[in-house]
Order: structure tokens, then sequence, then C-alpha cells
């Protein structure tokens, strides 16, 4: 709803002129915003594994009259401790944990198509990395809750746009490309890197970490393998492992501005044996002057 709004730089406008600070994160500033003019009066607040800035957005919308559920992924990621937070998440909440369990094997039956989507455009293409990264990041609210709609989405794209193994494939060497990190801001990268560059993006780490690639028997072995809010460890295991399956000539590392996460960069580098391109992002616009050139360079490089 912030980054698809037609003007979502106006969002984070909003935000600013209510006292949020410049610097200062412009994905809160622009939930914030959504929160307030959408005229939600509830929602969920994750005080750990995803971001401190967190912790300001519940308070002032909590100053407002919104009620805020909190979750925290524990830091050392115990089962144990992860079990009694979604224990007490479904307390709160007022469902049992058998409920919990069935639906989650109805959502993981949407979750199973989207990486199927990924998968099939890992190998033999068809869709451009925009419609997948918009199919995988929809797993997080099952496109606005409506899952039959996304169902019926999902079905199309798999019979109609999934080419057969073998075909579809360019004949000339193109570059593989992965893009790790928290989602981008830029409302413009995957088209720009395909459209206009003709590479091809066939990684999208967070987006397809949304899509629980893991599973897991139950709710505590599928939210434990749920890289995204354990820091940069278990992420690296996974990155690791995608890069050599998915063939990747470079990775993306993407982080956004006045983001804590910057600094995973360093063991990134540390620990990953390919080209990185360190590209930092702040408001919901389209690439700048600066991005594009450090993007053409690299690419340039990557063909050398």
């Amino acid at each position: 709803m912030f980054v698809a709004h037609r003007k979502p730089g106006e969002l984070v406008d909003e935000a600013e002129r209510e006292g949020y600070p410049r610097s200062f994160c412009s994905w809160i500033k622009g939930i914030y915003s959504v929160v307030r003019t959408e005229g939600f009066r509830r929602m969920v607040g994750v005080t750990q594994g995803d971001c401190s800035n967190t912790h300001a957005l519940i308070e002032t919308l909590a100053d407002e009259g919104v009620e805020v559920i909190t979750f925290a992924y524990p830091f050392d990621r115990d089962r144990r401790a992860l079990r009694g937070e979604l224990e007490r998440f479904l307390e709160r909440l007022g469902v049992s944990w058998n409920d919990a369990e069935e639906w989650k094997g109805r959502l993981d039956v949407f979750r199973e198509k989207a990486l199927a989507v990924d998968e099939g455009n890992m190998e033999a293409g068809g869709l451009q990395a925009t419609e997948v990264n918009q199919l995988l990041l929809s797993t997080s609210d099952m496109m606005a809750g409506d899952m039959e709609g996304f169902g019926r989405v999902l079905d199309d794209v798999i019979e109609s746009k999934i080419l057969p193994a073998g075909e579809g494939r360019r004949e000339h060497k193109e570059i593989r490309l992965g893009i790790a990190g928290v989602p981008f801001i830029f409302n413009d990268l995957l088209e720009w890197l395909e459209e206009r560059r003709g590479v091809r993006v066939v990684y999208l780490e967070i987006p397809r970490q949304f899509a629980m690639p893991y599973g897991g028997e139950d709710l505590v072995e599928q939210y434990w393998h749920y890289t995204y809010p354990y820091g940069i460890f278990p992420r690296l295991e996974d990155i690791k492992l995608e890069l050599g399956r998915r063939r990747l000539d470079g990775l993306i590392h993407y982080v956004q501005g006045f983001c804590y996460r910057q600094v995973e960069d360093i063991i990134l580098r540390r620990h990953l044996k390919l080209p990185i391109l360190t590209l930092e992002g702040d408001r919901p616009n389209p690439l700048d002057a600066k991005s594009i050139l450090r993007l053409e360079t690299f690419l340039e490089m990557l063909a050398g």
C-alpha cells in the first residue's frame, strides 16, 4: 500500500510533516502514513528481528489510538523461545494453536505455487523479474487477503508464462544477477536491469524468504527456518546455497538509507566469493543518476 501508492513520496513527506526526521528510514515513514490515511486501528509491531526504528513507529501510532500487538523473534533463534512467543501472539489474537496450524497448511499451498514460479523462471525464464518479485512479496499478505484471487493468478502464471525447461533461452551469454538485502525502495530497479540492460535477475533473497522456502512441519519450524529476522549468518547460509544453484555472475546488495543493516555489508563481502555491488536507496523514487552510473559500471565489469 506504500510502494504501490500513486505518489508514495507524498506519504514520506506527510510523516516528516508530523515530525519524523529526514534522517530516518523511509519505509517506516511510509508505513506510518499508510496506517493513518487508511484508518487502521490495529496493527502488529515486530519489536525484535526486523528494525529498531519500528519501536518509534509503534509508540507514535499507539499514542494516536492504534492498538499494537507486538511480536519478537528471539535473537538467539531458540526454538523454545520462538514457540513461547508464537503462543503468546496467538493468545492475544484469540485463536488456538490448532487453528493456526490449519491455516498454515492452507497458506502453504499458495507459498509453494509462488516458489514454483520462482524456480521455473530461474531455469527457463518467461517472466519479468518484476512479476516474480511481486508474486513472492504477495505471499506476505496473500494479495491483500484475497487468497482465492491470488491462487488464480499463480495458476495462470504457472500454466501460461513459465516456459518448459530448455525453451526461451537466449543464444548469447547473459548476465545472471541476484539481489540480496531488505526490499529495495527504488520503483524501477528491476525494469532498468532487465528491460534496458538485458540482464536476468534470477535471485531475490528477501522476497523469496517471504514465501517461506523451507516450510517446516509446524509453525515453529517454519518461522525458525525463515532467515530474515535472525541476523546475517542464517541469511548467509541461504545466500551461499542459492549463489551456486542459480549460477550467479554477480550480486547486488541493496541497503536502505539510515538502516543498521548496512553494516551487514561488511560480513557479506568477507564471506561471498563473487562480485558484489552495494546499492543504497532512500526514498521511493526511480533510480538516480549516481545509482545508474554505478550499476552500469558494475555490469560492464561483469561483461568484461
